[in-house]
């Protein structure tokens, strides 16, 4: 599963760890990404989604349609 929000686009960044010594070395922030299943009516499918926790908050507000609408227009296929 790539660490990517399908709805968001929010992927991991990237910087520096500075210890106390101020020793630079290099690290990476993941979003929370989960895959979730979700009811598809207008296709009368399962769909399963990889969502940022926002993507997850927005997908309750607009709705499953409007989110997979929105995602098939980044160009992922669902």
């Amino acid at each position: 599963m790539s660490r990517r929000c399908d709805l968001t686009g929010r992927e991991p960044s990237f910087g520096k760890a500075v210890s106390h010594s101020h020793r630079r070395t290099s690290r990476r922030w993941d979003p929370n990404v989960q895959s979730k299943r979700s009811w598809f009516a207008d296709e009368g499918r399962w769909v399963r989604l990889t969502l940022s926790a926002k993507g997850i908050k927005t997908v309750d507000r607009i709705g499953v349609p409007a989110a997979v609408a929105r995602i098939r227009a980044n160009g992922v296929r669902v």
